[in-house]
């Protein structure tokens, strides 16, 4: 049995967090945010930034013994909903990257929140795991070497590249169909992290 997280109350106030964003960060990949609305999940997005930056500041990446898997995850997602703070974003995946070599974190996590990283910086990303929705359907963005993709995926534990686009697509399929879904964003954001 795995010994219980060292701040539970930090678990509690990540995942709480996470569950209060999450049916807006939902509603937000299928565009169906007011601009009133839209603006709301931005400022709370911004305000759960400025949290996980006291958390890194104070305990280094909420890993799993400090919060436990669950809250480990929680910050993940918090993390990768900072778009609109760059900085957040690169020193989470600088920590959580810490985290993963110490064996408090998954791989898989870190790999995402990277991708997202060089993404926010206009580079290709390592990992395949950013997509976007466009009048063609689910693309993926650009990836460094595709060649060696899988490698590098299995590598961090993400299931080959192709399994996970079949898998973000059938998710895509159950959302109502929306004609003003075109732009390469979905409700302001990038459609991000399919495994």
């Amino acid at each position: 049995m795995s010994e219980p997280p060292l701040r539970p109350d930090l678990a509690r106030d990540l995942i709480a967090r996470v569950e209060q964003a999450g049916t807006h960060w939902s509603r937000r990949i299928r565009n169906e945010l007011d601009d009133l609305r839209l603006g709301q999940v931005r400022h709370a997005d911004h305000a759960n930034a400025k949290v996980l930056r006291r958390i890194l500041a104070e305990y280094d990446w909420p890993g799993h013994r400090l919060v436990g898997r669950d809250g480990c995850r929680a910050a993940w997602q918090l993390a990768l909903h900072a778009d609109d703070d760059p900085d957040v974003q690169r020193s989470a995946a600088r920590l959580l990257h810490r985290a993963v070599q110490a064996g408090d974190a998954p791989a898989w996590q870190w790999a995402h929140l990277h991708d997202r990283v060089l993404i926010g910086t206009g580079q290709p990303q390592e990992y395949g795991t950013q997509y976007a929705l466009s009048p063609q359907g689910v693309e993926r963005h650009p990836v460094r070497e595709p060649a060696a993709l899988d490698s590098r995926r299995a590598r961090v534990g993400l299931p080959a590249a192709s399994d996970a686009v079949a898998t973000l697509r059938q998710r895509l399929a159950s959302l109502p169909s929306r004609p003003d879904i075109a732009s390469g964003t979905v409700g302001g954001a990038q459609l991000a992290s399919a495994a």
